[in-house]
């Protein structure tokens, strides 16, 4: 089986090296533009300033869609699905964080946890478990 993956942009943070890379999102972080290429633009709207949102990016290089099967040794404490680590099968970054600003073509949220130039998968508005029991 494949599968394609389509990116709609890039995500601007201040690391770029993974020693400078936080390793999870921080709320008081600094500030990260999420650019959408042109063609998905329009596609911002409906969404608000304030609102928490998913988003989706790409850990991996562009052209890498998998990794050895193997990925923690039989000793680890925690398997990768245990972690946030870039080492796994399928190396998709994911933050839900609340939106900063919005202005054509750019959300600007605080604390992602990613190289500048990382690919943007997608964007979801957030749901949470609590907002589907009301």
């Amino acid at each position: 089986m494949s599968a394609t993956l389509n990116f709609i942009g890039h995500i601007t943070t201040p690391y770029r090296t993974l020693e400078d890379c936080p390793n999870n999102t921080q709320f008081d972080g600094p500030l990260c533009q999420l650019n959408l290429n042109t063609e998905y633009q329009d596609e911002l709207a409906g969404l608000c300033e304030g609102q928490d949102i998913l988003i989706l990016y790409w850990l991996g290089k562009p052209e890498q869609t998998s990794i050895a099967p193997k990925l923690t040794a039989d000793t680890a404490e925690f398997g990768t699905f245990a972690l946030r680590t870039p080492d796994r099968p399928n190396p998709i970054g994911t933050a839900t964080l609340p939106i900063e600003k919005i202005e054509t073509g750019r959300i600007t949220v605080r604390g992602l946890d990613c190289l500048n130039s990382t690919p943007l998968l997608d964007i979801k508005p957030a749901i949470y478990l609590e907002t589907l029991r009301l």
